[in-house]
């Protein structure tokens, strides 16, 4: 009999969050992210490296003995929260959950020691779009060299490491400078795509890709719920504190009853979502009933945290139609994630199937 989830925070969990809130106010303020879309170094590398080395938070993943913090999946979902309602413009997903998934799969141990150290960025060069379980692009194996395209990369730009998979089943791992990396027209600037073309690029093999890749992919859908939890969370949280500041005929927005309604609504979708996530994170930290986990998870993220996008964004009225207000960052993140690691018909489907419940 498998043990019943836990989706409570624990004490610890909160002082991480606590403490990852105070760093992201410090480094990842409204303004300084869209300044930085603006800019051409879309990544907040300060940002990366206040969390990594200041904080040691991209090693969650990894054991101990292999150079990490030896945590779970648990305490990844809170830092993935608070990233997500900052909007923040850092690889920790691509890199210190994906990409070490990846590499924990396949066992090398320098590259989890770089990653886990935050020293380097892995990026699995598999389209974002991508779910778990489903066929993935690979490129050409000569000589030990590798050749191909690979498209829609999310984070290429910052990598330092490619993690390739090759024609011949295993996967590679290629430096950047190898590669040449083209950015891509992105919805979501503060998670930008890339071409990466690789021509002759040396490379070295690291393990099969199929079970990697696999794995890595289960993850990214999985924590990328609480992303998408933190993100609706706080478009939850702006949308009734300003409703509340906000005055028409003399009296706040907020208690005109067919707002109360919608934020009513609201409420409850965020409530569900934080269960699926929580549920997702727990299942992948303890190994149970993973896959049905992340598929419900997923089935229920995306279409939450593009709703609570949406309705920050209406009731913000004119304010919120301004490039100055942040809601659009968060509204384009949404609707980015909503295809991330699959759609949310994709783990409906994925859910029918695993549980045994076709469709007529």
């Amino acid at each position: 009999m498998s043990t019943p989830p836990d989706l409570l925070y624990s004490e610890e969990e909160e002082a991480l969050r606590a403490a990852v809130r105070d760093l992201l106010a410090d480094h990842c303020d409204a303004p300084g992210v869209i300044a930085r879309t603006e800019s051409g170094a879309p990544h907040d590398l300060a940002a990366w490296k206040a969390l990594t080395d200041g904080m040691g938070l991209a090693g969650l993943l990894v054991p101990e003995a292999q150079g990490g913090q030896g945590a779970t999946h648990r305490e990844a979902a809170v830092v993935l929260e608070e990233l997500g309602r900052a909007v923040a413009p850092v690889p920790y997903l691509s890199s210190a959950v994906v990409a070490t998934e990846a590499l924990l799969e396949c066992g090398d141990q320098e590259l989890l020691e770089r990653l886990a150290s935050g020293r380097a960025v892995g990026v699995l060069a598999v389209g974002l779009h991508r779910a778990p379980g489903t066929a993935f692009h690979s490129v050409r194996l000569d000589g030990g060299a590798l050749h191909g395209e690979l498209r829609g990369i999310a984070d290429a730009a910052a990598a330092d490491v490619l993690l390739v998979p090759a024609e011949d089943g295993g996967l590679y791992a290629v430096d950047a400078s190898d590669a040449t990396v083209t950015p891509q027209a992105s919805l979501d600037l503060t998670r930008p795509l890339a071409t990466v073309t690789l021509d002759g690029a040396r490379a070295r093999r690291l393990g099969a890709a199929e079970p990697a890749v696999r794995r890595a992919l289960r993850a990214g859908a999985g924590l990328l719920a609480s992303e998408q939890l933190g993100l609706a969370d706080w478009a939850l949280t702006e949308t009734v504190r300003y409703l509340k500041e906000r005055k028409q005929f003399n009296r706040p927005v907020g208690g005109f009853q067919a707002l109360k309604h919608r934020l009513a609504q609201l409420w409850l979708e965020t409530v569900h979502l934080r269960a699926a996530a929580r549920n997702a994170a727990d299942a992948l930290a303890t190994g149970e009933d993973v896959d049905v986990a992340v598929a419900v998870a997923q089935a229920y993220a995306a279409p939450v945290a593009v709703h609570a996008a949406e309705e920050a964004l209406q009731l913000h009225a004119g304010i919120g139609m301004t490039w100055e207000h942040p809601v659009h960052l968060y509204l384009k993140r949404a609707k980015a994630d909503s295809i991330a690691y699959g759609s949310a018909g994709a783990h409906r489907s994925a859910v029918a199937e695993l549980v045994g419940l076709q469709a007529p």
